[in-house]
């Protein structure tokens, strides 16, 4: 009998033996499979259901008894489903079992970070581990032994802390995943090292409390062994995977959503690249520790809601982001072109550019926009045109701004991309109002034309719902209002991008909208706003080491000069209250001694 009769035969055989009553469980029915499906036959086993189910459904009108049997049907393929998950799992830990036998002890470990990486096409569930790790304990090599607890270890070390995935988010107000300064923002650390008992994981947490390095506390364990770097890969792949998925299912607002899934994926990344760095004198624990930190990188530029029009400022903060950039840079210069390299390279080189280093931003954007014309990923090259624009009018480079953006936004038209096509207007906008500012011909007609591209990305930002480009647009527009001394339209575009920044959880555009406001609120003889938002924007930009932070503060220092200090003071005391809503009491007492460093 061949396969194809010999199925069909079972099918019946259970179809019938359930209309009789004598079928009591599902269970009954996956055990027949067990018995019944020969290795490399479910293909068709799974044809021959599809075959029954189509007589079934064709037979000549809609009796009890067919009714009855495309229910068993259903059940029979319910199983199979089980049946067929479960020989996946077999085959493959019988696999990598054997693979891993078979290799060097001293190629192991590689191996296993190869079966944690994310990216491949059926990732390993956290039952499979389970039952590698089991297979590995019952081996007779002690090696094989240590590898199969520290798998064991890492399961049961989540476990321990999946409880507390999130709970610390609600202790004390704490709104930060722990890329602040560890006095203000200790994020999860402290409370996981409070509730595990894995002695590393422990000390990596603390360090990550105290804002110490990651590579010095590598330096001190060079003599970790495999069974605990194991445990300490799982654990944190399990709390990274458990945090993202988490954070994407909330509001989208600036203390919980989609863009702490950001900071999630770039705070891992930057751990596994510190400790890479620290254990250099231990090669193979550096490249481990090296391909968990692109097996990050890889699964978050896969994302659909990879911020190529934003920058690495949700929840980052002053030396932390600097740490973060050079860990995420190393990695990527052994990477070759990859459309996931030019998206990295596209974030790394937006946040460069925020921080003022314009050489090391225009390096990276160019070598962004080359991968990924060569990769065919046009929204990340049209993405690098607008960056590169942009990067232009940072640079007081004008009719090259105007070049780039008029070159992105036929791109943009040609291939459908509406966000390249709002961002490219916005710069074509803003970029045509500084040129003729520049040589003093700014005119009504020109003005106009100005702002019409603006305002028509502004409402290509809206329609698409993308709050970073909306506050991107919203300052621009205020700024080009503030060129054309028209400060109270001005004030309205601004206070929106302030709005739209919150959202989107980036703190450059935040910053940048403030430090507008304050220019705006001056032009207005509107003084107490003018201190309130201008002490806002000094510090929120300071933090996070952007050049632009002198612009607010020179606002305050030239109030301070015109109102005298006592006046100023004053001010500064009657905007207390709104100024620690956003940064803080001490961000409200840092502000005298930012004044005196500008």
């Amino acid at each position: 009998m061949s396969d194809r009769d010999r199925y069909l035969a079972v099918i019946d055989k259970i179809l019938e033996s359930t209309l009789a009553g004598r079928v009591r469980s599902v269970e009954q029915v996956y055990q027949r499979l067990l018995r019944e499906i020969r290795p490399g036959t479910s293909e068709i086993f799974e044809r021959c259901l599809l075959e029954r189910r189509g007589s079934l459904e064709g037979s000549a009108g809609s009796s009890s008894k067919v009714t009855r049997k495309l229910r068993a049907l259903q059940t029979i393929g319910g199983q199979y489903q089980r049946w067929e998950q479960e020989h996946q799992t077999t085959a493959a830990v019988t696999s990598t079992l054997k693979t891993l036998v078979e290799a060097p002890p001293e190629e192991r470990l590689a191996l296993l970070v190869g079966v944690l990486d994310p990216n491949q096409e059926r990732p390993w569930s956290g039952d499979r581990l389970k039952q590698l790790a089991e297979a590995l304990q019952r081996q007779d090599e002690n090696h094989l032994q240590q590898l199969g607890l520290g798998l064991r270890d890492g399961l049961a070390r989540f476990a321990e802390l999946e409880g507390d995935l999130v709970s610390w988010i609600y202790e004390g107000g704490n709104r930060s995943i722990g890329f602040g300064e560890a006095q203000q923002q200790p994020g999860p650390w402290p409370l996981w090292a409070r509730k595990t008992e894995a002695y590393f994981p422990r000390e990596l947490f603390l360090m990550l409390q105290q804002g110490g390095s990651l590579g010095e506390l590598a330096q001190r364990h060079l003599d970790l062994g495999d069974r605990a770097w194991l445990e300490l890969a799982v654990l944190l792949q399990g709390l990274q995977r458990g945090l993202v998925l988490w954070f994407d299912r909330q509001p989208y607002s600036a203390k919980m959503g989609k863009q702490l899934s950001v900071s999630t994926f770039l705070v891992f990344a930057s751990i596994w690249g510190q400790l890479s760095q620290g254990f250099m004198a231990r090669e193979r624990l550096t490249e481990c520790c090296f391909q968990m930190t692109l097996q990050i990188l890889r699964s978050f530029a896969q994302r659909e809601t990879f911020p190529l029009y934003g920058g690495v400022f949700a929840s980052l903060s002053g030396e932390y982001l600097q740490q973060t950039l050079a860990y995420l840079e190393v990695p990527l210069k052994r990477v070759e072109g990859t459309q996931e390299k030019a998206r990295i390279l596209t974030l790394l080189g937006y946040s460069q550019r925020a921080l003022g280093d314009y050489e090391r931003a225009e390096a990276f954007h160019e070598e962004a926009l080359e991968i990924a014309q060569q990769a065919g990923d046009r929204p990340c090259e049209l993405a690098n045109y607008n960056h590169l624009s942009r990067l232009c009018l940072s640079r007081k480079q004008y009719s090259e701004a105007i070049d780039r953006s008029q070159r992105a936004l036929i791109l943009s038209r040609q291939v459908g991309d509406r966000l390249g096509v709002a961002n490219a207007l916005v710069n074509l906008g803003y970029s045509e109002v500084l040129a003729a500012q520049q040589v003093e011909r700014l005119d009504e007609d020109l003005s106009e034309r100005a702002l019409g591209y603006l305002e028509q990305g502004l409402d290509l930002s809206q329609q698409l719902g993308d709050r970073q480009s909306l506050a991107l647009c919203d300052y621009s527009l205020g700024l080009a209002h503030l060129l054309l001394e028209r400060p109270s339209t001005a004030v309205g575009y601004l206070l929106k991008g302030v709005e739209a920044a919150q959202s989107s959880g980036d703190l450059f555009l935040q910053g940048l909208n403030l430090a507008a406001l304050a220019e705006g609120y001056y032009q207005l003889q509107d003084w107490l706003r003018a201190v309130t938002m201008g002490a806002i924007a000094a510090y929120v930009l300071q933090q996070i080491e952007a050049s632009e932070w002198r612009q607010a503060a020179g606002v305050l220092s030239i109030l301070r000069g015109q109102l005298g200090e006592a006046e100023f003071e004053g001010l500064l005391s009657r905007g207390r209250s709104q100024i620690i809503a956003v940064i803080g009491v001490d961000g409200y007492d840092y502000l005298p001694q930012l004044l005196q460093e500008f």
